[in-house]
């Protein structure tokens, strides 16, 4: 089989001559595409200029101006298409799309589902640019919601990026979410305290802190009986609910609650063992009137408690005697060494 060379050539001038007899309308099409981006950007910054100052409804006007910024470029798309390539028509590009959605699909499943979540996010809205939520272990301020991810400004001023589908299916606390905020502390006093003279310092000293809010009124409550103390929870509100004003509350609250609480002689308790020592018998073993493992004494007469202070003077006597004994032991040692020297010294001297 021969190559024809002027064939060839000629092929190749007819698609140069009709790719140049096409340039102009390459230049249209491509100017009149860059003047739909043009116009999509100018109706996104109208509709989010509209919206701006209604914080309540600022989410809906990023996905009106998204949407509507997406739609105008795509007919720009189309346009140019249309003039760019002879005989090409809208439905082409929609069969197009339809043959190839299936593999679109799988390739950007999770592109799609971040995208489809993040449009949820914007129109149920729960939660706003500019609120601070908590998710997992993350936890800041909403910088900007985009169509697939989330911006998230942490409180040491690091940004995390979440995917809108973790958003929008796993659990989110907002912390912002209301205009007011509960927080609460637990406080241990020791057993021996009057519970409900350490509940009206508490609440005294609380009710008289600024950054507390008067409505709803604190309270303090008993919610454990612990091993070496009692834990009375604190709990106050305030407002607004961020987590400067959270912070600061709780550092005023517990520095006066507790320099209050010590200089009335409440005992804050430490972790403590007590070991008992007694003389029990069969007879008043497991009778709660006389046994003394930290229960009541009752109506009844319960022994004395057995100290360990006792114990130690009820020896000495016994280690006296002892050391006496040990005493005379060594004496009669010495006398039983001493007897033979001085019956050899008497035969001496009779002999």
């Amino acid at each position: 089989m021969n190559f024809d060379w002027m064939e060839a050539m000629t092929s190749v001038q007819g698609m140069a001559n009709g790719f140049m007899e096409r340039l102009p309308y390459f230049a249209i099409a491509l100017v009149v595409f860059t003047g739909f981006v043009f116009i999509g950007k100018g109706i996104r910054s109208v509709v989010l200029s509209i919206n701006v100052r209604n914080r309540k409804h600022y989410n809906i006007g990023l996905v009106l101006g998204r949407l509507s910024n997406g739609l105008i470029i795509f007919i720009g798309l189309l346009i140019a298409l249309v003039i760019a390539i002879p005989g090409f028509t809208p439905g082409q590009l929609v069969n197009l799309l339809g043959l190839s959605s299936v593999a679109i699909g799988f390739a950007f499943r999770d592109i799609l589902q971040n995208f489809l979540a993040g449009i949820l996010i914007l129109l149920t809205q729960p939660f706003r640019i500019g609120d601070q939520i908590v998710l997992d272990e993350f936890e800041g301020t909403v910088e900007n919601i985009e169509t697939r991810a989330t911006f998230i400004r942490t409180y040491d001023s690091r940004r995390i990026v979440i995917p809108n589908s973790k958003l929008f299916t796993d659990p989110v606390i907002v912390n912002t979410a209301n205009e007011k905020r509960r927080l609460q502390y637990d406080i241990g006093i020791g057993y021996s305290d009057d519970i409900a003279r350490a509940k009206d310092i508490m609440l005294d000293m609380v009710r008289g802190i600024p950054e507390v809010l008067r409505d709803p009124a604190p309270d303090a409550i008993v919610v454990e009986l612990a091993g070496s103390t009692v834990n009375i929870r604190l709990r106050w509100w305030v407002q607004p609910p961020r987590q400067y004003d959270t912070l600061h509350s709780t550092d005023v609250v517990l520095e006066k609650v507790k320099n209050a609480l010590v200089k009335d002689g409440i005992d804050l308790a430490f972790p403590t063992q007590q070991i008992l020592f007694h003389d029990q018998t069969e007879e008043t073993d497991g009778d709660r009137s006389r046994q003394r493992e930290g229960w009541p004494q009752g109506s009844r007469n319960a022994p004395s408690q057995a100290r360990i202070v006792d114990g130690i003077r009820a020896s000495r006597p016994m280690r006296h005697h002892r050391n006496e004994r040990e005493a005379e032991n060594r004496m009669d040692m010495n006398r039983t060494k001493q007897a033979p020297t001085e019956d050899g010294q008497n035969r001496k001297g009779n002999a």
